[in-house]
This record gives C-alpha cells, sequence and structure tokens, in this order.
C-alpha cells in the first residue's frame, strides 16, 4: 500500500487506547470499581483515565453521585463509537496476530448463496496449495468496491460492467423451477395452470417468474402470489419445506436436483439475462495474490464438471 497517495488525517490529537478501554469499561458496567476489576487497575486509576478524557473532549462523559455513575447524553453517544473503534482494533489486531509474517491476506467477497453453493466448493484445497495467502471471505448483498469495504475480488452477477474493475466471465445463468417431489402430488404440472401454485418470490428479482414464462411465449395476467425471501439460499430452503414453487439458477441448486430433494416442476431452464463474474479492481491486476485466484478459479472451471450441460429435463 502506497501510503503518499492517501489523504493525511486533519486532527492529531488522540485520546489513548488505555483511556479508551477504561471509559469503555465503566460505561459497560456503570461502574468504576467494577471497571477496575476488570481492566486489573485502581478505582483511581480508572476515575482519572476517564477524567482526563473528558477534559480532553471538554465534555462530561458521566453524571456523578457518591453511590452510582450514569452516562451523559454525550457518553452515551461516545460510548457507541468508542466500542466500534475498539472493536476494529481488536479484529485489526487478531487477524494480523494469526498471519504469518511473510504471509498476505485475500479479501473476497460473494453474494451469500453464491458463496455458500459455489465458492466454498471452488476453493476447497486453496489454502493447502497457497499456505501464504490466507482468506477472508464476506458474504454481501451490497455493493462491493469501496473504499469502506476493502475488498480485492468480488463475485457478482450482472453484465459485467463496473467502474474501474476488470471483470472475468465465469458462466451464463440458467434457472429452473423447482419443488419437493410431494409438492405436485395434486397438481398439475402444466405452465398454463398456475392458480393451484404458489411461486416463490426472490425481493431482488421481481420480475423473474414474468421472465421465465416470457421466454416461453407464455402470457401471465395479474400479479404472483407467494412468499418473498431476500436470498437464494432462503427460497431454496422455502422450496424444500413444500412451501411451493422456486425460480433459482440451476448451479446453486444442484445437489438437491441430483439426490432427488428437489425436482423440476416445469420442464424449462431459462436462460437468465445476466451472467456470473470474477471483479477485481485494476490496481490490482499485477498483483501477486489477484493472478493466483485467476488461475485457481479459472482450472477449477475446467475440470469440474457443468451440470447445466448434463441436465436433460425432456
Amino acid at each position: 500500500m502506497n501510503t503518499e497517495t492517501k489523504t493525511p488525517l486533519a486532527f492529531r490529537r488522540y485520546p489513548s487506547t488505555t483511556a479508551l478501554q477504561c471509559f469503555e469499561t465503566a460505561a459497560r458496567h456503570l461502574s468504576f470499581t467494577n471497571a477496575a476489576q476488570e481492566m486489573h487497575m485502581t478505582q483511581s486509576a480508572i476515575s482519572k483515565q476517564v477524567a482526563q478524557l473528558e477534559e480532553m473532549l471538554n465534555l462530561s462523559l458521566f453524571y456523578r453521585t457518591p453511590h452510582r455513575i450514569s452516562l451523559t447524553p454525550a457518553g452515551k453517544t461516545y460510548y457507541l463509537e468508542v466500542l466500534e473503534i475498539l472493536k476494529h482494533i481488536e479484529a485489526a489486531t487478531t487477524s494480523l496476530m494469526s498471519n504469518s509474517d511473510n504471509s498476505e491476506i485475500l479479501k473476497i467477497a460473494s453474494h451469500p448463496t453464491f458463496c455458500t453453493r459455489w465458492l466454498i466448493p471452488a476453493l476447497e484445497g486453496f489454502s493447502q496449495a497457497h499456505p501464504l495467502l490466507n482468506l477472508n471471505i464476506k458474504e454481501m448483498a451490497v455493493p462491493f468496491f469501496s473504499e469502506d469495504q476493502n475488498v480485492d475480488v468480488a463475485f457478482l452477477y450482472g453484465d459485467g460492467i463496473w467502474g474501474g474493475m476488470e471483470s472475468i466471465k465465469l458462466f451464463d445463468e440458467y434457472s429452473v423451477a423447482v419443488c419437493r417431489p410431494e409438492y405436485l402430488a395434486d397438481k398439475v404440472p402444466c405452465t398454463n395452470n398456475i392458480d393451484n401454485c404458489t411461486l416463490l418470490q426472490l425481493s431482488s428479482r421481481p420480475s423473474a417468474w414474468y421472465e421465465y414464462f416470457r421466454q416461453q411465449d407464455i402470457s401471465i395476467d395479474g400479479t404472483f402470489v407467494g412468499p418473498r425471501f431476500d436470498t437464494f439460499h432462503t427460497t431454496i430452503s422455502a422450496a424444500l419445506l413444500g412451501y411451493g414453487i422456486a425460480l433459482v439458477p440451476l448451479r446453486l441448486v444442484a445437489p438437491e436436483l441430483q439426490t432427488g430433494a428437489l425436482v423440476p416442476a416445469w420442464h424449462y431452464i431459462a436462460k437468465g439475462r445476466g451472467a456470473y463474474y470474477m471483479s477485481y479492481p485494476l490496481s490490482l491486476g499485477h498483483s501477486h495474490k489477484i493472478k493466483v485466484i485467476l488461475e485457481w478459479i479459472s482450472t477449477y472451471l475446467e475440470t469440474s464438471n457443468t451440470y447445466e450441460q448434463g441436465l436433460n429435463f425432456t
């Protein structure tokens, strides 16, 4: 990281971490005595640290009475901020201590269901093959590439065009309508008759069912009624429990189709408008860790079975 390009912090007067720890502990216990016991310090030392913090801030953080203390409004606000700061320090320190001196961290972000059902299996054996490259994987449903997120590579669904990013296409998306076998016992499996079927909805793709039927030149009037879910994972889980029919990417539901836990409700596979991509910032294009993950995923795609090609619904 080139620190010379970073904007310097304008404010250089900070409280010590000891003062922040003393304040956080006292605020959590609402007691200098209990804080002293936890911090293995004297009560007067805790009180002095908090007093020096208040002097620096020119604010009272506690109301003090002979028998108890309580947070002022400013103290309550500051406590929440300090708690997050200490958590970040703890996480950064633990992460650094858990890695060897010569190791790098590869920060990966992925949509939750894709992460669980495709990415984790794809990365099996990666850590053994690259012991000096430690994986830090986040499941995220928000924009991945911002300075706050600090991500090296992300696995995304879309058109492959993201500003400042290099995108490598992994595969197109093909979706299938699935349900548990018992769900079809008293129903006619016909796309022209869906009145007695519950179609499970995905919040982020409100028009998915319309597109599914449109590709088959089937006109559906009105709106679909059914439970709505935030992720494919919960949609698949609902289908497994018999809630209704789920429209999900074929790759993400392949295990259930192979075991028969779920079956196609209708014999049609719909091609999605987007595809799945592996994307990384252009600035990292020549970095060792990006080259390693690109090669690993490329090899996995070449050697793994393509479930869509082997599936025949007809």
